[in-house]
This record gives structure tokens, sequence and C-alpha cells, in this order.
């Protein structure tokens, strides 16, 4: 209950918008655009949080042009080469995009505005990524995800080149040490990591997209098990399909050690909650869809429950390599119970979840000896007068104390606690279970 109520107090956080009219329009935008990633980004101070704010709706917008499938190849090349220098034109609009995307770019005056009130340092690194992504979109325009190598390197143009900017604008941002400028090998992980998660996860989306389906997952892998990458979806493929994810997502999981290291490089902790969230979503995703036929149904998605926990404890490294370990137990068990013996990845899967596993507790027993749990005398007192308070009031009002005479505490509201006994029970009752979980949740 407490994880739900600050992430709805996160999710009202990131709908105040602010008053300056361009700005207004880049945070309404985030919100439409991705209502997880505009929560996400209230963890972040500014100048940081604006610039970010701006890098995501630029890269939005690039990716906007990609994905339109009613622009022509030869006109869109040129767009994705010259996207870069349109961030600087004040005038820049387009009609291309749908919904919510058709909005932003009809209305991209607003968010070059914004870009060129930025400290030039951030104007520099959202400029320079936008380029080297550009680039990259352009040489996969017309070109078939073939190989492993492919699947990286194009991983690589959409995420991994967010990493490393995100990287570049922690330290221009001073919150962060220069040292997060030269780590481009573990920000492109962390991107990889999150990006072939989304593959995996958005398959029947992808391959059912209209007007022309979208083919990320490499020919390499899935050739392994079809002919054809669409099917998976059919129910008389499921087992191929199902191993096929399985290897995909083993392939995913070798990231993981690259973005513990690049975590535990964090020092301000705004920055690592911002970070932290989508690793540890990511994680939960592959848990979910490992092994899991669902996935060619539909999207498999996190319980808004789980996921309200997941923003509540996320403030550490302590905290992170624990959801990881939840989350490498549950592929562990469906690694052991459910998946085909004769799966082919299994074996390298399931010594791979191990691996991880015994680097995450290692890792987790190291951080937990410099970070001794302690709890101040003040909060002690808070959490068991609570429980002492409601337990009493649940006690009573259950009529557990039989005939023996009231504390003097609550002698005055003696009558109150003969009226609507049932409902006195009730609300007794949940009162001390909400207390109890809140006392949980603070451990």
């Amino acid at each position: 209950m407490t994880a739900l109520i600050g992430m709805y107090s996160a999710a009202k956080a990131a709908a105040k918008l602010p008053s300056d009219p361009d700005l207004a329009f880049c945070y309404s935008m985030l919100t439409e655009v991705s209502r997880s990633f505009a929560i996400v980004i209230q963890q972040l101070p500014n100048p940081l949080r604006d610039a970010i704010a701006i890098f995501y709706l630029v890269l939005r917008g690039l990716d906007t042009v990609e994905d339109d499938m009613a622009i022509p190849v030869a006109e869109k090349l040129p767009q994705l080469l010259s996207f870069h220098k349109d961030i600087y034109d004040k005038s820049y609009t387009s009609s291309c995009g749908y919904n919510h995307y058709k909005r932003l770019m009809s209305n991209f005056g607003h968010v070059i505005r914004v870009f060129l009130s930025l400290d030039p340092s951030f104007q520099k690194v959202i400029a320079d990524i936008t380029r080297r992504m550009g680039e990259g979109m352009a040489e996969f325009i017309e070109k078939e995800v073939k190989t492993l190598e492919d699947y990286n390197k194009y991983c690589h143009y959409v995420a991994g080149l967010v990493g490393i900017g995100l990287s570049e604008l922690f330290a221009s941002s001073h919150l962060e040490s220069e040292h997060f400028r030269s780590d481009l090998e573990n920000a492109n992980h962390m991107g990889l990591f999150l990006q072939k998660t989304n593959i995996i996860r958005d398959y029947l989306e992808d391959v059912t997209e209209i007007p022309a389906p979208r083919m990320f997952w490499p020919r390499e892998v899935w050739g392994l098990y079809a002919a054809q990458l669409d099917e998976f979806k059919e129910p008389v493929n499921r087992t191929a399909a199902v191993q096929c994810l399985n290897h995909l997502i083993g392939d995913a999981l070798q990231h993981l050690p690259r973005c513990i290291d690049y975590m535990e490089s964090i020092r301000h902790p705004q920055v690592f909650r911002f970070c932290a969230i989508p690793q540890i979503m990511a994680a939960a995703t592959l848990s979910m869809c490992y092994n899991n036929g669902a996935v060619f149904e539909g999207v498999v998605k996190m319980r808004r429950g789980k996921t309200a926990v997941v923003f509540h404890k996320c403030n550490h490294m302590g905290d992170l390599l624990t959801w990881f370990i939840d989350f490498l137990s549950v592929l562990r068990a469906k690694a052991a119970d459910q998946a085909d013996p004769r799966d082919p990845t299994l074996p390298t899967t399931a010594a791979a979840i191990a691996a991880h596993m015994q680097l995450c507790k290692e890792k987790l027993r190291t951080w937990e000896k410099a970070n001794p749990t302690s709890k101040s005398a003040l909060s002690i007192v808070r959490d068991y007068g609570a429980l002492t308070l409601t337990g009493t009031y649940a006690y009573y009002a259950c009529g557990l104390s039989g005939d023996n005479e009231l504390p003097v505490f609550l002698q005055p509201y003696a009558s109150a606690l003969q009226q609507h006994r049932q409902l006195q029970q009730v609300l007794s009752v949940a009162m001390l279970l909400l207390v109890l979980l809140f006392v949980l949740s603070r451990r």
C-alpha cells in the first residue's frame, strides 16, 4: 500500500507541468508517450532533469521518423541523417508519426526552444548522440538483422548510444564524475540489456505491425527454430517459439554483470534511482517472459502493484542486487521445473543464471558488510508505538480482552467501542494490517 501511494504521488508530480509553455509542452508529451519514463525522470534534480527530458524527446522524434512506414525510403534516409541539424532550427516541424507522436512532431518547435536554452555541454551531447543514432538507423533501414553481430549493432545504435549519452549528461551535470565519459562499454551494455528485453517482449506487436512487420529478432537465432519469424505466433509452433524465446533471453542475460559494474560506479542517489528502476524492470520482464508462450499471444507485463514496490525500493546497490537475486531465482526455478529438457540452450542458460546469482550474492554480502543496517531510535519508537496502538485497538474492538477493564487511554472511548462493533472490528484490523505492512516495508 505504501508503495502504491508513493507511485501515485510520483505520477501526480509527473503530471504537474512547469509554468514555461515550452517546458510544459515537453513534460506533457513525456507523460503521453511514456508515462513510466515521465515518473522515473522525476527522480532527477534540475538542470539534469530538463536535459534528459529533451534528450528523450529528441530521440523520440528521430525514432518517429524511422518508424513511419508511410515515408518512402528515399525521403527517410536524408531525414534521419540531418535530424541532428534540424534540432537547431526553431521552425522545424514534421507531419510524420501517429497519435501522440504526430502531435510531438507537428509541435517540435517547443522541444527545440528548450533544447537551445540548455547548457552548451548538454546540447553537444544530445546533438552528437542524435547524429550517431540517425546514421545507425539509416544503416538498418533496409538491412535485415541477420546475425547476432547485427543484433548487437542495431541495439547499440538505438539503445547503447542512449546509455552512452546519459553517462555523458551525468558527467556534464557534475552529479557524477568525469569517469562516466570514458565508461562507454558498460554504458552500452546498460542500453543493450534494456533494448533486448523490449525486443523480446514486443515480438507480437512488432511482427504484426501495419503496414509492414518489424523484424528485430536475429535470423541467426530464429532460423534455428523456424523457416519464417512470423511462424512463432501460430499455436502449432509454440514449442519451437518458446525455445527461440529462451535462446534470446539467455543472450540478453549476458549483459547483466556489466550493468552491475556500471551501477556500482554511480554515487548520486537520485541518478542511481533513475538508472536502477529500468534495470530492475528489465530483469523482471525477462523472468516473466522466460519459457512463457504468452509472449506470442500478447504483451507480458509486470503487475502494477509489483511495479510500485520496485519504484519504492530501489535506493541503493543492496536493493538492486536483492531484486536481481529475486528475479534470477524465478528464472532458475523455471529453467529447472518448466523448461523442456530438449531445449538446446537450457544448459547454457541455467549455468549463466547460476553464475549471475552467485555474483549478485557475493556483491550483496560485500555491500551489506560495508553498509550495516541501522535504524534510528526515533524510527524504532515510531514503528513499534504505531503497532502497539493499532494492536491494542484491534484487541479490544474484537472483544479479545473478555471482561477485562479497558486500559486508561481507551476508557474515554468505551462507549464508542460498543457502538457499531462490527465496523470497529473491520477498521481496527485494517489499520493494524496497514501499519504492519508499513513497518515491514521499512525494514
